[in-house]
């Protein structure tokens, strides 16, 4: 075997490995971004919280969670990519998180839909409000009773709330870390 048909058959060698490894995988950019993003997602909801001073009702902290989770996920996917760790690994990392993002976008369109009442929301934060029943049970219930209606919206963007902007970034995300995955497992062993 000669030396030029060794050098077509290896990819070329990078400060970091082998090309399409180590810092410049689409896996470690991607995860790093989805990270990033994320806490970004979160830090924008305790802005619009504490300093706008809306408060959140049950649905809108419910699609905090998965963002919650992506972060530390992504950062360390993006390690694992880094360091070259089985392709399994890194695969099933990018899986994990476009799964977390496309719970808090479904999550975030369902909020959205409730908002434009395309359909009902979860009783404890939607629908009239009901008698308290009678006195002996009446603390009991209005301590069960949101305060923050999942179904008004108090702040929206050219048309969006906050719930349909979740969505869309969020299925965004996905969408690369999806991207990402594609090319990770389509990568040579």
């Amino acid at each position: 075997m000669t030396t030029s048909s060794i050098q077509e058959r290896t990819p070329p060698v990078t400060a970091m490995g082998r090309e399409g490894s180590g810092l410049r995988s689409p896996a470690v950019a991607a995860a790093l971004i989805v990270a990033v993003a994320s806490a970004g997602a979160i830090i924008g909801a305790y802005f619009f919280e504490y300093v706008v001073d809306v408060p959140p009702c049950p649905l809108c902290l419910d699609q905090r969670i998965p963002h919650y989770i992506a972060v530390p996920l992504g950062l360390a996917v993006a390690g694992a990519a880094a360091k070259n760790a089985p392709r399994w690994l890194v695969a099933t990392g990018l899986a994990a998180l476009a799964l977390a993002l496309l719970t808090t976008a479904g999550i975030g369109a369902y909020h959205a839909g409730v908002e434009w009442r395309f359909w009902p929301g979860p009783s404890d934060c939607t629908g009239p409000i009901t008698g308290f029943g009678n006195a002996g049970t009446l603390l009991e219930q209005i301590q069960q009773t949101s305060v923050v209606r999942c179904d008004e919206v108090r702040f929206r963007f050219l048309g969006l709330s906050l719930a349909g902007y979740n969505a869309i970034f969020s299925a965004i995300l996905a969408g690369l870390a999806g991207w990402a995955l594609s090319r990770t497992l389509r990568r040579p062993a």
